[in-house]
């Protein structure tokens, strides 16, 4: 008997999500009974956290009749429509290669070349926005595409859309709980749409309230983390709710820079700037909680991995 298609492997869809918890066990050798662990995002499919809400995003629309997949030859649908700093677009690109629809994204154009080039082999359509005004200008500029020619767009809004913080707390939340088998006692995640802390941070509430969650920005709007935002400068994403966040912390982009280069040259793993900044400032806390002399585990969000960033100066500094 022939086996179908489908025995044979994963669908792309399935792939998204269970990624592994790497343990930092280096960086708290010296902090007796605290330890960091790490969300290994990049084994996502589309290679970033932001799969996940992507693919939530893409089938709502779909569920809801407003998006069509698999158009037959010759003809097209509305395009899906959004504004990213890279990670989200790439993941909606690579959605649409697979399932079969259009894909138009508003990208500053001083992203990574790495970025670049993987829009490019998926085959999305990119309006290239002034790298002055940051992820900010291409929101603006998305959202007046999508206003002047509603019937050509459907904008999927990632910055303001439910369904973004909700794929992490049907997904993400449980993941961390069941790999630690509930002894979390801190979460830690970048904000840049916000979403995966404001899912992950809203479940793991409900799991258990002591849970401190600690939320990290960039502590300047001038800083070299793609895709985070320095909220007190930058429009604050509609899902964002700022009273969420046990702690908020600001990080230098150096500090993630440093970090970053660490864990490639010290414990083989090379992540991107914003997972290295998170890293960082779960360092900080496991610190803290050693001088109260408390115990922790410490689980935080590693959301891609160097890739989209290796051309990067830093990585040659030092």
């Amino acid at each position: 008997m022939i086996a179908t298609a489908r025995s044979f492997g994963a669908t792309l869809l399935e792939r998204i999500g269970n990624t592994p918890l790497v343990n930092l066990e280096r960086l708290t050798a010296h902090l007796p009974g605290v330890h960091i662990a790490g969300k290994a995002e990049w084994a996502n499919p589309g290679g970033s956290v932001k799969d996940r809400a992507a693919a939530a995003i893409v089938l709502d629309f779909q569920q809801r009749g407003l998006l069509k997949f698999h158009h037959p030859p010759g003809t097209h649908g509305r395009a899906l429509m959004d504004a990213t700093s890279g990670n989200t677009g790439i993941a909606y690109a690579m959605l649409g290669a697979a399932l079969g629809f259009p894909v138009t994204l508003c990208v500053p154009a001083n992203v990574s070349a790495e970025r670049k080039h993987i829009l490019a082999a998926y085959g999305a359509q990119v309006i290239w926005t002034d790298p002055a005004d940051g992820s900010d200008g291409a929101i603006r500029t998305a959202r007046a595409l999508a206003e002047a020619e509603p019937e050509s767009y459907l904008y999927a809004d990632q910055y303001g859309n439910e369904q973004n913080w909700k794929a992490h707390y049907r997904t993400t939340a449980n993941e961390i709980w069941k790999q630690t088998e509930g002894q979390v006692t801190h979460f830690v995640a970048g904000l840049g749409t916000s979403g995966t802390f404001m899912g992950t941070t809203r479940r793991l509430k409900e799991l258990n309230p002591k849970i401190q969650c600690i939320s990290m920005q960039p502590d300047s709007p001038f800083n070299g983390f793609e895709g985070l935002k320095h909220m007190a400068t930058a429009i604050v994403p509609p899902i964002y709710d700022p009273n969420l966040a046990d702690v908020s912390i600001l990080m230098e982009t150096e500090r993630a820079y440093a970090m970053a280069k660490e864990l490639g040259r010290k414990d083989g793993l090379l992540v991107g700037v914003s997972a290295a900044g998170a890293v960082a400032t779960s360092l900080q806390i496991a610190e803290q909680e050693a001088r109260a002399g408390r115990e922790a585990v410490i689980v935080t969000i590693l959301c891609d991995s160097a890739d989209k960033y290796l051309s990067e100066r830093f990585w040659r500094e030092g």
